[in-house]
């Protein structure tokens, strides 16, 4: 069955259908528009409807329009509405109304996207599972998910993000959430927020969204995990490692690849396994946990799923880099974690990096770090303070990108200083530079600080292979 006809999208969003035709997907960008999907010709940096003709021509099903766009074909299969945006926005709404699935939105200042994939899995074999793509999280990214939900959905995972006070609200409202979850509150967004409580009552606005007899789950081990429980209503249960957690984490014990966690829940012990290290993954995956259950699933099945979870590109993946065929020179073994920063995912990526393994015994650790952007006034002194935190002391390098990077690079002991350069195009130009044989390498920064270039840079030093593929063990 087709995932909207004309008759349906015109239904939902008050718009006039040119003449009948059906979607089997919703797309907002020709370059990865498949044939049959509905392209919503969004304005952003470039008006969508300038792009209508080509995805015509690519086979898209239809097109959501305010106009019939120059270069359209005669009878071209359009939905014509008022505005594009919200007709997008309605659209999500329909999907939502229409579906059986238990859905569960999850935001935070940290985790929100690796907990969004860990739900994917752990549910995956409970149902059919509908789940955010990338990080869309925002004002068109939740509505482009809920209207691109099948009509079988069991399990829905939703992300929701925010950069300003009043975004978190509507966008959950329009989920109509059976679960709310949020991972963390950590100093993010400052520029926009006078404090982390502020940050604090937006993430809790999420709870706006959940419907009659649904369940928040909030962090216990937050400064703020009060304000939060006072903005639930009614069921919140906590996750964390303080004992009167509902899911309270009791250890987290990481090798180079893998966590192996110990919980109690209901007073019976829960032992699950993650293949990635870090005790900020363990914590996911017991929020992971905790929002399955409350969705329905099987505590047993999900742990056995979740096991076989790896983190996203760019978000803590780690791969093995053979530097030469024979094995005769030392590989390189790196956290892609470049696409996205700040304050507190930063610290939980250093101290990851201090807990792991050179892959040879010359071998050092090294981090990459870009700016963490959006912080406010404070935005030099958090940088600055990453000098301070314990992990530092195992890592032995620290190269710096950014102006703001500056500050931590001036904070830091001159036997621990890199290369400190204006921009990740500097560094990425001569990565040997950065690293050697043996190494183990970080590398962290906001997302329009491109850290992927180095990223890249350093994977094209020999051949890449995701480290829990086990490509050199």
């Amino acid at each position: 069955m087709a995932l909207w006809t004309a008759q349906e999208a015109a239904a939902a969003t008050g718009g006039r259908a040119t003449c009948d035709w059906q979607a089997d997907g919703v797309s907002i960008d020709t370059r990865t528009i498949e044939p049959g999907d509905l392209f919503v010709a969004l304005k952003d940096v470039r008006d969508g409807h300038d792009f209508v003709a080509q995805a015509l021509e690519k086979g898209a099903g239809a097109a959501l329009v305010t106009r019939i766009p120059e270069g359209a074909p005669d009878h071209a299969p359009l939905l014509i509405v008022d505005d594009v945006l919200s007709a997008l926005e309605s659209l999500g709404r329909a999907a939502r109304a229409r579906t059986q699935a238990k859905v569960i939105g999850v935001t935070g200042s940290v985790g929100k996207t690796s907990t969004k994939e860990m739900l994917r899995s752990a549910l995956g074999g409970q149902g059919v599972v509908h789940a955010a793509e990338k990080s869309y999280n925002n004002h068109w990214g939740v509505p482009l998910t809920l209207a691109r939900m099948p009509r079988d959905a069991d399990f829905a995972v939703i992300e929701i993000g925010m950069n300003h006070p009043g975004e978190i609200a509507p966008l959950a409202r329009m989920a109509q959430l059976d679960v709310a979850l949020i991972t963390i509150v950590a100093p993010a967004h400052l520029a926009a927020f006078d404090s982390v409580a502020g940050i604090a009552r937006e993430k809790a606005a999420i709870f706006e969204g959940l419907r009659e007899g649904g369940t928040a789950i909030i962090n216990g081990d937050l400064d703020v995990t009060e304000l939060l429980r006072a903005q639930a209503p009614g069921t919140c249960l906590s996750f964390g490692t303080d004992e009167s957690c509902d899911w309270w984490l009791l250890a987290a014990e990481a090798s180079d690849d893998t966590t192996i966690c110990r919980a109690r829940h209901d007073g019976a012990p829960l032992l699950f396994k993650i293949a990635a290290p870090g005790k900020h993954v363990a914590m996911n995956g017991l929020a992971c946990l905790a929002a399955s259950v409350a969705a329905g699933a099987d505590l047993a099945r999900c742990v056995i799923a979740l096991g076989a979870w790896q983190p996203p590109q760019g978000r803590g993946r780690r791969h093995f880099i053979a530097i030469d065929a024979a094995g005769e020179t030392p590989g390189l073994d790196l956290f892609d974690d470049a696409y996205n920063a700040n304050p507190a995912s930063v610290g939980a990526a250093l101290d990851v990096l201090a807990h792991a393994n050179p892959t040879h015994v010359s071998g050092r650790r090294v981090a990459i770090l870009g700016d963490m952007k959006e912080l406010g006034e404070t935005e030099a002194a958090l940088h600055a303070a990453l000098a301070d935190l314990d992990a530092m002391a195992e890592i032995d390098v620290i190269h710096c990108v950014g102006p703001l990077m500056a500050h931590l690079h001036n904070a830091l002991p001159s036997d621990k200083q890199g290369h400190c350069a204006e921009s990740a195009a500097q560094l990425a130009g001569a990565p040997w530079e950065l690293v050697r044989p043996g190494d183990v390498v970080m590398a962290k920064g906001s997302l329009s600080m491109n850290m992927a270039l180095i990223v890249d840079a350093i994977r094209n030093l020999g051949h890449s292979v995701a480290r829990n593929d086990g490509g050199h063990r």
